[in-house]
């Protein structure tokens, strides 16, 4: 076959072979580790949850049900894609991922999405979750808790920031952001422990940083995210940076209590003249911790409280404690003109955990800085889906926003019900790398498809066991 007949010659560099490229191999597939994110979804019960959310008011069946497709898209997302038309991937492998809908039928699909069928998928999605946590305290563990200083909280922690994501051409709603860029700025709240993505709200890039209104459906939507069972009769701490500091929104923490949540708060809080002269006048010091225990270089806590002017105070929820930490700012801190007076970096919290809690004031600056990990989370959630926003219309963008926080969740549970050691810990670029992306030979025989890794491929082994535990995972009741 000559070069033109479409094979190409490579010539080999150094120690690499040289090679000779053509089309036509049999029963070769790629991507075949994310067939594990598509399984889940079926054992979880989010595949059946979807196709129910998605159905409710169709008058007759389709080849392509919708909800199946949302589950397509969500491992679409999971597996890196960014766009509808990354569908091909998984389209053009019928072997492995069955039917695939069109690029069109899923752009459809996502148009149908509005404001109640969102709600179905959010119940279907706490349904889902409800399940996998069942399924991993049966067959595998506890559900992993956030520790701090080598201490185990209990309860669940809830972690919630905004972010920017870019948009380069008009779209509804898109606007101004307040970082000088053009976009829209979501508010998203993510479960600390596990790296699972409760909700999101898609806003206007114009979007107030602070909006109460924002913070109060984010977080009734993340509550309605943990299955009764674990939500009541269980601490629950709600931190964010001082856009959650609003008083309205820490009123409705407060007010959670009279519906039976055990809830409180640990928020950032901006440094008014109030409170820059509280930390002026503050005179005990302690030294602050880092994250395992030791000493934190050049950096000291104290408490407020008693040094703040209460009218200030009679704002916030009672028994709000304010806790200041101060430090060398490193190269490149963003620094008020206070700090370069001071010389020191100041950032304060306020939180409702009272004095009678046993925990210091150096315990819970470290419980508060670990808020930080967020920021993590959303890095990885934007190359999950919704650091891209596909559409003109800004309902099928918040639909898929909702998508991709489902591709978080799958990822999530196949790290706490799937995998063991350092891979269960990776974030969801190594995930792919190693996992997902995987190429495979495909081979049927009799009823059995069989899928065979290369030899020698180091992550073979964590993938066979994988599919063996997802094999093993006790069945959704239908």
């Amino acid at each position: 076959m000559s070069v033109s007949e479409g094979t190409s010659r490579v010539q080999g560099t150094g120690t690499r072979p040289k090679v000779v490229v053509t089309g036509g191999a049999r029963g070769v597939v790629g991507h075949a580790g994310t067939r594990l994110l598509a399984d889940l979804a079926d054992k979880t019960g989010l595949s059946s949850g979807f196709v129910q959310a998605l159905g409710l008011d169709r008058v007759r069946r389709s080849v392509h049900e919708p909800g199946r497709v949302a589950v397509d898209l969500a491992v679409l997302l999971a597996d890196g894609g960014e766009a509808i038309a990354d569908l091909a991937v998984l389209r053009q492998q019928p072997g492995l991922f069955g039917p695939v809908a069109s690029d069109a039928t899923a752009w459809r699909v996502l148009d149908g999405i509005d404001e109640s069928a969102l709600r179905r998928l959010r119940a279907a999605r706490a349904a889902a979750r409800e399940l996998a946590w069942a399924q991993l305290a049966e067959t595998r563990r506890p559900l992993p808790a956030t520790t701090i200083l080598g201490r185990v909280l209990p309860g669940f922690v809830l972690d919630i920031d905004a972010t920017i994501v870019l948009s380069h051409s008009e779209k509804e709603a898109a606007a101004p952001t307040w970082k000088h860029t053009f976009g829209f700025h979501p508010l998203l709240c993510f479960l600390d422990a596990t790296g699972e993505a409760l909700a999101g709200l898609l806003r206007p890039g114009n979007a107030g940083s602070n909006t109460a209104a924002d913070h109060v459906t984010v977080l009734d939507h993340a509550l309605t995210q943990i299955p009764e069972q674990h939500r009541y009769g269980n601490p629950i701490l709600i931190r964010s940076d001082s856009a959650g500091s609003s008083h309205a929104f820490l009123a409705h923490i407060r007010r959670l209590r009279e519906h039976g949540l055990d809830t409180e708060f640990s928020v950032g809080v901006a440094i008014g003249e109030p409170v820059r002269a509280a930390v002026t006048a503050a005179r005990v010091w302690i030294p602050a911790l880092d994250g395992d225990g030791s000493l934190r270089d050049a950096a000291q806590v104290t408490e407020l409280t008693d040094l703040i002017d209460p009218a200030v105070l009679a704002g916030f929820p009672s028994g709000t404690r304010l806790i200041c930490r101060r430090e060398v700012p490193h190269p490149g801190a963003q620094l008020s003109l206070f700090d370069q007076v001071n010389g020191m970096r100041h950032q304060v919290f306020a939180t409702d955990t009272p004095h009678g809690s046993g925990l210091s004031i150096q315990f819970l600056e470290v419980r508060h800085r670990a808020h930080a990990r967020v920021e993590d989370r959303i890095r990885c959630g934007k190359t999950t889906g919704f650091g891209r926003f596909p559409s003109r219309q800004f309902a099928i963008n918040q639909a898929w926003l909702e998508l991709a926080l489902t591709g978080i969740d799958l990822l999530a549970w196949t790290r706490h019900l799937l995998l063991d050691g350092p891979i269960a810990l990776a974030e969801p670029k190594k995930l792919r790398y190693r996992l997902l992306h995987v190429a495979a030979k495909i081979s049927r025989t009799a009823r059995t498809t069989t899928l065979r890794i290369a030899e020698g491929w180091p992550w073979t082994e964590h993938l066979i066991r994988a599919f063996h535990r997802l094999s093993e995972l006790p069945e959704p009741v239908t």
